[in-house]
């Protein structure tokens, strides 16, 4: 779980970068791999939420 954490840790942070250099700059290809990063975070929270119900059930 520890590193399921770390890993969505990492895709928020790429994609906060990633949207804030679109938004003040205007950089496409930053908008690019925003939305890239934006898929990933939502698989992620898909894994997290299915890894925390069978933690719940410990």
């Amino acid at each position: 779980m520890k590193e399921l954490l770390e890993k969505i840790s990492a895709a928020v942070a790429a994609f906060t970068t990633d949207s804030a250099a679109q938004a003040e700059n205007g950089n496409k290809a930053a908008g690019t791999r925003a939305r890239k990063a934006s898929l990933e975070i939502e698989k992620l929270m898909k894994e997290f939420r299915k890894v925390s119900l069978e933690e719940s059930k410990k």
